[in-house]
Formats: C-alpha cells, structure tokens, sequence
C-alpha cells in the first residue's frame, strides 16, 4: 500500500455514550467512508483509530482521534507529522451548530468558529489553511446549551435523515478527494442555504 497523500480526519469522542450525538457526526462520517472503500479504521496510531486504503483511487489515511474533541489536535498533529504530511494533505470532518440539520459547508481554510475541536487542531498545526467539511445540527429552534445539545443523542425520528447525510457527506469528501477543494465546494455548497451568521 503506496504512503497516504490524504489525512481524513472525523471529530467526536471516544465511547459508547457519545456515539450517536451531533458533536460525533465526524466519527460516523469516517464509519460510513471506511464502509463505502472497504477500510478498516481499527489501528491505534498518536492516539487515533486509523485505517488506510484508496479513496477515489488515491492512498488515503482514515482517522479518529480518541483523545476526546478539545484534545483533538494532539493527535491530527501526531499523524501529519509520522506521515510526512502537510496540512494542505488534511480534511477535516465535523459538526457545525451554525448550519440547520443536514445541510454541509467545504471550506478550504477559516477559523475555528467556536468548534473547540477545531479550535485545539488550528493551535497545534499553527495555521487554519487547511479543508474542512462541517455537517448542519442546527434543530431550526433555539438551542438555549450548546454544549448540552451536541452531546444529547440524535432522535430515532432522524435516523432515515442522518443516514442520507452521512452518504452526503462521505460523497464531499470522495469529491474533495478526486476533485480538489475548489470543485467540491462549488459541488455541495450550493445546498448549504439558511447560514445563521457571516461565515468569517
């Protein structure tokens, strides 16, 4: 198997009680890849499960950091380095309470906004240029905690459209991946309508 030229990276945190919560729609989306090119994403490497295998014909690198979402630029550092790859060889997949339910935003670079996942990944990197893809929570009423509701699990009314998004998403990536960021974007953004504020 050829050295990755791409690091996917899905945020969320380790263990069963988190499993299907909005903050752990990076992991699931990861699931969903390594299912959709056979992968397995079982080996324990700078503290993530990784897998690796070809996505879109290209050797790329699956990844799951265990370190819990605020730690999690200890370990998408770690395996950048081992690997010998640069941050513009990275995706990074996750949640975004700024987007409604199901909708998906690429990026090629930006600020954390808020995401605390994000945020440790842009300070141990030392830069934010690198593509990432967010993935719509927003409940399209007001989310009085934040933190209480990106934890709580996804509604079993849900499953059908969870379900349809993580193929969406896992097809982002597939396009990122093939295409580049800048024909992805034009691809999928199109469908990200309802933003709550600015992007930055």
């Amino acid at each position: 198997m050829p050295e990755a030229e791409i690091l996917v990276v899905g945020l969320g945190n380790p263990g069963p009680e988190y499993e299907a919560t909005p903050h752990n729609l990076g992991f699931l989306t990861v699931d969903r890849l390594a299912a959709r090119h056979s992968i397995r994403v079982s080996r324990l490497e700078c503290r993530a499960l990784v897998g690796e295998g070809r996505v879109e014909g290209r050797p790329a690198m699956l990844a799951k950091p265990q370190t819990y979402m605020n730690l999690s630029g200890q370990s998408v550092k770690g395996l950048l380095d081992k690997y010998g790859l640069q941050p513009a060889q990275l995706v990074v997949v996750y949640d975004e309470l700024d987007l409604p339910w199901t909708q998906l935003r690429i990026r090629p670079k930006g600020s954390a906004a808020g995401h605390n996942g994000m945020k440790d990944i842009i300070r141990c990197l030392g830069t934010d240029e690198f593509a990432r893809l967010r993935l719509g929570i927003h409940p399209g009423h007001p989310v009085r905690d934040g933190a209480k509701f990106v934890l709580a699990p996804i509604k079993s009314g849900q499953k059908k459209e969870l379900d349809e998004l993580l193929d969406a998403a896992s097809a982002a990536v597939e396009s990122i991946i093939a295409q580049g960021v800048e024909k992805a974007m034009a691809a999928y953004n199109r469908r990200a309508q309802g933003l709550t504020r600015e992007e930055e």
